[in-house]
């Protein structure tokens, strides 16, 4: 016995509607298919499910379809018409029509994507998204760590350019160390020092060339008179001691 009529009334269990829905869905793709192949028609079918979900085939290109469906409504308008508002109305309705099968059409892709709507696909289809998304984690993977080299170039340059700076401020620190220990070594020396602090101009030394002028020969002289007067008050005062130790005897 062969299968009996079915009556054509919406199917209550949600189950059994679902099941129902794919299987009429697949052999109605079917057979659009097969009027395209065995007729050499171009074939376009939209089904969008009682959940809001878009399904759609075409033996070429649902856009190419689309336009060519509008296309042929504008030329099944009567040429003559005098209502220029119905067929600019009309092809703005096409229009929206086409934008809002588009817009559906990458909702249920970017759906796909996120591993959400897998509901009816075939192995293959799963195939085809698990490739799309691996090839989208490596072209990822890749932009990360080319961000990453990018950014550790960057602080290597800047860590030269840290290194240099304190290299040369390291040089004026011990420049400035070595002029400062030089200035005190002129500023305490037991000779230069105590005589640049009352006379800028330092006494030059015994040993200096005789033929350097009259002022160094002057100075000379000049020390020597004075220890000379230095040395005979000192006999005078011996003198005097002696005076009057002898005195103080002969008194006795």
């Amino acid at each position: 016995m062969g299968r009996g009529r079915i009556e054509i009334k919406k199917i209550e269990n949600v189950n059994s509607r679902q099941v129902t829905f794919s299987k009429r869905r697949n052999g109605l793709f079917k057979k659009a298919n097969e009027l395209s192949v065995l007729c050499d028609a171009e074939v376009a079918v939209i089904v969008f499910s009682n959940t809001g979900k878009l399904y759609e085939f075409s033996s070429t290109s649902m856009e190419h379809t689309l336009v060519r469906h509008q296309r042929g409504l504008h030329h099944e308008l009567p040429e003559n018409s005098s209502d220029g508002r119905v067929v600019e109305e009309h092809r703005h309705q096409t229009e929206l029509n086409v934008l809002k099968s588009e817009i559906s059409r990458l909702h249920m892709a970017y759906s796909r994507l996120i591993g959400r709507e897998l509901e009816g696909l075939s192995f293959k289809e799963l195939q085809q998204i698990e490739c799309q998304l691996t090839e989208g984690l490596l072209s990822v993977k890749q932009k990360k760590e080319g961000f990453l080299l990018d950014q550790l170039g960057k602080s290597r340059i800047q860590e030269e350019k840290a290194t240099l700076e304190n290299e040369a401020l390291r040089k004026e620190v011990e420049q400035l160390k070595g002029e400062s220990q030089r200035k005190a070594l002129l500023e305490f020396h037991p000779l230069e020092g105590k005589f640049s602090l009352s006379n800028p101009k330092p006494i030059k030394s015994c040993t200096s060339d005789p033929n350097e002028g009259p002022d160094v020969s002057l100075q000379l002289n000049s020390l020597a008179t004075s220890r000379g007067d230095r040395k005979r008050k000192a006999a005078e005062m011996e003198n005097i001691a002696c005076d009057d130790s002898g005195s103080q005897v002969a008194s006795e």
